[in-house]
């Protein structure tokens, strides 16, 4: 679709940053609501390239540009933080943290179920938060690129998406490759099975150790590699996957993860169909995908563009694309903002332990708005005993 109103390529609409490498785009001559009419443009040479996101549910809408300009530059992209961030507060939990732990535990009893078809289901849950002033998205994705170095710093207008979100922002950093494709390589790593890191060395080091040789963590990797495979074998000549996953780490979080790269059979297709061949993946989701997927509506709503993807392909083929996590969704005013974390529910979960991951897994993006989350959480819980 032609853009009604199209973009300047002086305004800033997209940004991947990875530890060796940036892209950043410019303008817009086109918008795409469905990903299909995307992958056509690419394919046919109408547009050069497409960034943007894709949501969680590809049954909603997505946010796709055909930018003016895309520039591949070496290096992390980089920002002098030359103004003060507003201060923040979390005005909303959704839900509190006593009914997600509840959604876990009848997650859990529906996986014991020996007549469910479910393997693995992810769960998530939201905090809203609120800023005294205005908050570029390009200034929180430079706080969130000094806090998290190695990580995958990225900014996506969501306007595209429709008049629901116009002005708004997808701003996060994630650890996680959903897809990279160049030449005829395809690539990605995919993370599962978590454990939040301490600052104590030695405690760092002994859950480390106890991640990797973790029964459930294992074997809720081993579903997500699994799919994985199982999505990219009929695209690929050749597929090499570790047998075994390594643990990886962010500033936060440890990590399983298993690097997986093959070659395509057909070098034509591009990076956003290979993206939109494997979202969303049991990491995200769970196992079957149907199900798991209608079960995450039906608890939670919609998700929007969390735990969807955020990337670029262009003509070529070539391209990049990440899995939307440790993100948040800025919204037109730049003050109010949604904030989400998940983990994935096996049979042998435990619900206080899934709650904790995601309380460890907000702080990535609330230390971007200078919020120390677990100072909050203490207080709040405080407040529940004392009520």
């Amino acid at each position: 679709m032609q853009m009604t109103n199209p973009v300047p390529s002086d305004v800033r609409t997209f940004l991947l940053s990875r530890p060796d490498h940036h892209v950043i785009a410019g303008g817009a001559t086109a918008g795409f609501t469905d990903p299909a009419a995307a992958v056509a443009a690419l394919r046919s040479g109408t547009i050069c390239a497409v960034v943007g996101a894709l949501p969680f549910d590809l049954r909603e809408t997505s946010a796709l540009m055909a930018p003016r300009t895309l520039r591949r530059l070496d290096g992390p992209w980089k920002q002098p933080l030359e103004d003060e961030t507003p201060a923040a507060t979390i005005t909303t939990e959704i839900p509190r943290p006593a009914e997600h732990r509840r959604r876990v535990e009848r997650v859990i009893a529906s996986l014991a179920d020996p007549a469910s078809p479910l393997e693995k289901v992810v769960l998530a849950r939201a905090l809203q938060v609120r800023t005294e002033s205005a908050l570029s998205p390009w200034h929180l994705a430079a706080r969130l690129g000094a806090g998290d170095g190695p990580g995958s710093v990225f900014v996506a207008d969501l306007s595209a998406a429709g008049p629901r979100f116009t002005g708004h922002h997808l701003v996060g950093a994630s650890p996680e490759v959903l897809i990279r494709k160049q030449g005829s390589t395809v690539s990605c790593h995919p993370l599962a099975g978590s454990a939040p890191r301490s600052s104590d060395p030695g405690v760092d080091a002994a859950r480390a150790r106890h991640l990797a040789s973790s029964t459930k963590d294992l074997h809720e990797h081993r579903i997500v590699v699994d799919g994985l495979r199982a999505a990219l074998a009929p695209l690929c000549s050749s597929l090499d996957v570790d047998d075994q996953p390594s643990v990886v780490g962010t500033p936060t979080m440890w990590h399983l993860g298993t690097p997986i790269r093959g070659e395509v059979s057909d070098t034509a297709v591009t990076a956003l169909e290979l993206a939109l061949a494997v979202h969303p993946t049991a990491a995200v989701c769970g196992s079957p995908t149907p199900a798991a997927r209608d079960l995450i509506v039906a608890t939670e709503g919609s998700r929007g563009f969390y735990t969807g993807a955020v990337g670029w392909s262009d003509a070529q083929g070539d391209g990049q694309w990440m899995v939307s996590i440790r993100c948040t969704q800025l919204a037109a005013d730049n003050r109010t903002a949604t904030a989400w974390a998940g983990g994935g529910i096996v049979a042998q979960s435990r619900p206080d332990d899934e709650l904790r991951e995601t309380t460890a897994k907000f702080r990535t993006i609330l230390a971007a708005f200078g919020i120390d989350h677990d100072a909050a959480d203490q207080r709040n819980r405080a407040r529940a005993q004392s009520a």
